[in-house]
């Protein structure tokens, strides 16, 4: 037999799984985040043990931008493209840069300071 109060329990008995339920999947998402974070620090912490901070430069510095395009009868070239002068700088360590004198390379290019060294003769070579 249903009646009003059979069906007042039942309503009861379900608002308190639905509420268990929704209580147990939190407590398992903060576990997961929790076990997520602690795996990136761990992996942030391992990968930053061997990276190099890149060389910060100034407007109108000289630096030499290595050469990225490969291509046929490039093995004997110059690894380093320049002289080049840094005429603007961009956010994450990238530059505006110009070329200085006319030698083999784009004119005005950006770049990041990964492919950037200071100009040295040595360079040219």
């Amino acid at each position: 037999m249903r009646d009003k109060t059979h069906l007042k329990i039942r309503e009861l008995i379900e608002e308190e799984i639905r509420s268990n339920f929704q209580e147990s999947r939190e407590n398992l998402r903060k576990g997961a985040k929790q076990q997520i974070l602690k795996v990136q620090e761990s992996n942030r912490k391992t990968y930053n043990v061997r990276r190099k901070l890149p060389n910060k430069y100034k407007i109108n510095d000289v630096v030499a931008m290595k050469r990225t395009q490969h291509g046929l009868g490039l093995k004997f070239k110059s690894k380093f493209l320049g002289p080049y002068k840094i005429t603007k700088i961009k956010t994450n360590d990238t530059y505006y840069v110009k070329k200085i004198v006319f030698v083999e390379g784009p004119v005005h290019t950006s770049t990041c300071a990964k492919y950037l060294k200071p100009w040295s003769e040595e360079c040219a070579i």
